[in-house]
């Protein structure tokens, strides 16, 4: 047996221009057959299309070599499709693809580059992702350069016994630009991440409700996004507990930094946040409990609107969020699509009534809003949160409405078991709306002060 598979061996040429593919793919598939090892890229580009994973094999791309995915959409073959989303059928196809694989690994030093000026090819729709791993076992992505993936970076889905280390993801010349995401996921550790993208840069759902969410370490880790630092939820069909988020920063988030949306039926519970510092992060902590049914985020398989679930146990603290000048801006995804604004700023809790939010706790929070937004410059009308099985407004308040907030700081409506200690909030700018409000929350002590 062989421990390392060259892939120059096999004939590839890494001169960035000669497709690889067929050579690259040889050595994983030798290696394979032989019981596992590296395939080792080392000395060039390599361009390749679709890789195909197998069990006890690893990717290794030294540092030395850069890993380019193939602008021709036809080196991209069927058979990798599983992205859940009903309203994304363009990212059907994928770069590095892995399914039942177990001790498995892209490793290295190196570059792998989505190539993301070159897509979508003319005549077709198709953004290949970077990596997805279905059903796999012991997964090891580490030490490398994931820039410019043309759609998600990852996608990690009923999976289990994942390591992300040591990652600089760059994900910021198309719409779509996710980091981390993880499906179903058992299990998880990431540390020691880099991540700049157009949207979530570390996202955790549960689309079915057999392959929970859960067990999941997020540490010293540094997020910048156009769209979500953090988001758990929204695709909340099956559970998702037991995440613990430490020591982790925040720079130019435009939209939230710790968001946690329950919208689907299940449960989301059991979740700690500790030691984060945010720094221009529109909406520091979005939490929200509802029910919702329509073409974003909709899972494959939900046909029907789902009864409210539960969002329980949640406890945050050790955060300091600070604005500076930045955030008298109106910040934009690409030209016009607007993701934050100083009229959208502010922490927002929020849930139906009939379905509250239980047991949140809020501990040591320094917030420092940029402020200057006057009362009368935003609607009079703050939208309910509605079970919306049943006859609601036709207006309500859900994931992404509304675009303004009532408050300069902080927002939380119906929760059962709140406490608030230590939270702190400075404006920046002289604000006529109120500071804060708390409405409907029962077993509610608050230690909550502005200066």
């Amino acid at each position: 047996m062989r421990d390392q598979y060259d892939v120059k061996q096999y004939g590839a040429i890494a001169d960035g221009k000669t497709v690889d593919t067929k050579a690259i793919q040889k050595a994983i598939d030798d290696c394979y057959e032989a019981g596992g090892g590296c395939v080792v890229l080392a000395g060039g580009t390599f361009v390749s299309g679709t890789l195909f994973l197998k069990s006890n094999v690893y990717l290794q791309v030294n540092s030395s070599a850069v890993l380019l995915a193939n602008p021709e959409i036809s080196d991209y073959p069927g058979g990798t499709h599983y992205n859940r989303y009903i309203n994304e059928k363009d990212m059907d196809r994928c770069f590095i693809y892995a399914e039942d694989a177990s001790n498995i690994g892209v490793i290295g030093q190196g570059e792998i580059n989505g190539n993301a000026e070159s897509f979508p090819n003319e005549g077709s729709i198709d953004r290949p992702m970077m990596m997805r791993f279905l059903r796999c076992k012991h997964i090891h992505v580490k030490g490398l350069r994931l820039h410019n993936s043309t759609a998600w970076t990852t996608a990690f889905l009923d999976s289990e016994n994942i390591w992300c280390e040591d990652l600089d993801i760059r994900n910021d010349k198309k719409y779509n630009g996710d980091g981390l995401d993880y499906d179903g996921c058992t299990n998880v550790f990431v540390s020691n991440c880099k991540i700049l993208g157009t949207d979530d840069n570390l996202c955790l759902q549960a689309s079915s409700k057999d392959y929970p969410m859960k067990n999941v370490h997020i540490s010293n880790c540094h997020f910048t996004s156009i769209c979500a630092g953090i988001r758990i939820g929204l695709k909340s069909v099956g559970d998702i507990s037991n995440v613990a988020i430490h020591n982790c920063t925040f720079e130019n988030v435009w939209r939230e930094g710790i968001k946690i949306e329950c919208t689907e039926g299940g449960s989301i519970t059991d979740i700690v946040a500790q030691g984060l510092l945010m720094r221009n992060v529109t909406r520091p902590i979005f939490i929200l409990l509802n029910n919702r049914l329509d073409s974003i985020g909709s899972s494959i398989g939900l046909e029907e609107m789902p009864e409210i679930g539960s969002l329980e146990r949640i406890m945050l603290s050790d955060i300091i969020a600070t604005d500076d000048a930045e955030m008298c801006k109106t910040h934009y995804r690409f030209r016009d699509d607007i993701m934050g604004s100083p009229s959208f700023n502010g922490i927002r809790i929020d849930a139906c009534e009939s379905h509250p939010i239980r047991d949140l706790t809020m501990r040591n929070i320094l917030y420092t809003s940029i402020g200057g937004v006057k009362k009368e410059d935003i609607p009079a009308e703050y939208p309910l949160v509605w079970d919306r099985r049943h006859e609601h407004p036709e207006t309500v308040s859900e994931n992404y409405y509304p675009t303004w907030s009532r408050t300069t700081f902080m927002d939380v409506r119906n929760v059962e078991g709140l406490s608030l200690d230590g939270v702190r909030f400075r404006a920046l700018r002289p604000d006529t709306r109120d500071s804060f409000k708390i409405e409907n929350c029962k077993a509610y002590k608050a230690d909550v002060t502005e200066s």
